[in-house]
């Protein structure tokens, strides 16, 4: 008896992390696979994010940094820029001249 029970228990080295992970893969497989409404919802969800991250930003996100600067170094001194003055301090750059 005591062999039959042993053989039916789960290995000490499968009880770790990859165990764990891989029944909950079993667990979200399993969910997905028995869906029906489900998967119509999920290919909306999966059309929408290909539209919105997909089409919009070729159409409302134009590359910015490339369409005004020729050359990296010119990029990074502007983002430099950008992100180390606080808004409405005036530029150092252009103190002296008049507006």
């Amino acid at each position: 008896m005591d062999e039959m029970t042993s053989s039916n228990t789960i290995p000490e080295e499968s009880t770790g992390i990859l165990h764990k992970l891989r029944k909950i893969l079993l667990f979200y497989m399993d969910g997905f696979r028995s869906m029906t409404v489900g998967r119509t919802l999920w290919a909306i969800i999966a059309v929408k994010l290909v539209v919105l991250f997909g089409i919009l930003k070729i159409f409302f996100f134009p590359d910015f940094l490339a369409t005004h600067f020729d050359n990296d170094a010119d990029r990074s001194a502007y983002v430099l820029e950008q992100i180390t003055t606080q808004p409405g301090t005036p530029d150092p750059n252009t103190e002296g001249e008049s507006q």
